[in-house]
């Protein structure tokens, strides 16, 4: 079982709005995603999403939450004694103070990780943060929502997620990775949607296009089945 469970943590004292956040949850699991899968993590889970992906496994975090200050996030974050921290939502980037947080994150030495759609500006991130973008498929419904831009603003340290619910967005998540020219750049994770897309077939057409990208599974999902939230 993860560390702690998903239920809201006690917030700090209320400040000015621009140095506070609406969080959902925080807690300590296995980190699931990413090419840190396997680690411990503590994450930062935001409230509050603009987008409404057809697969979204969050929707809890589209309105619950409670406000934070960011100091008081930082310590929370701090007290775990874990190195890695991952901000994720919802949508962090929909929230102005998320790049202050991850700023003051990194300058006590901690690992910043910020999951993200596309479909947000991630140049407003402090350099030193690892960036896991989504780009949303077709499938998502949210495909319109992708700002391109963001593929000349990847550095070193980041990562792009495609999260596939069939063979088309498999074929369109193919195709932007050549567009793109995004093998080489940054590591690539193809992810299938539980319950639509089986990981053997995802596994046979990556490996029948001889595709350079990693094969991703939910690590926590495998081992926590049923549980929805604190992991």
């Amino acid at each position: 079982m993860p560390a702690e469970t998903g239920e809201l943590a006690s917030p700090g004292s209320p400040i000015e709005a621009a140095t506070t956040i609406e969080i959902n949850e925080i807690f300590v699991s296995i980190q699931g995603e990413s090419t840190r899968a396997g680690r411990p993590c503590v994450f930062l889970r935001t409230t509050g999403c603009p987008l409404r992906c057809s697969w979204c496994d969050t929707e809890y975090a589209f309105h619950e939450g409670v406000t934070w200050t960011v100091r008081d996030l930082v310590e929370e974050a701090c007290r775990h004694g874990i190195p890695l921290v991952e901000i994720t939502g919802g949508e962090p980037l929909a929230q102005p103070a998320v790049a202050e947080l991850a700023r003051l994150l990194l300058a006590r030495g901690l690992t910043v990780l910020v999951e993200t759609s596309g479909s947000h500006d991630i140049s407003v991130l402090p350099r030193g943060v690892g960036r896991i973008m989504d780009l949303k498929c077709p499938g998502s419904g949210e495909v319109t929502r992708n700002d391109y831009e963001n593929i000349a603003r990847l550095r070193e340290g980041d990562e792009v997620k495609f999260v596939l619910a069939d063979r088309d967005d498999y074929e369109w998540a193919r195709d932007r990775v050549a567009e793109y020219d995004l093998v080489g750049r940054v590591p690539v994770l193809f992810s299938p949607v539980r319950d639509r897309l089986q990981p053997g077939d995802l596994a046979a057409w990556i490996l029948e296009d001889k595709l350079d990208v990693t094969l991703q599974l939910q690590l926590h999902k495998l081992l926590w089945p049923g549980l929805e939230r604190g992991v």
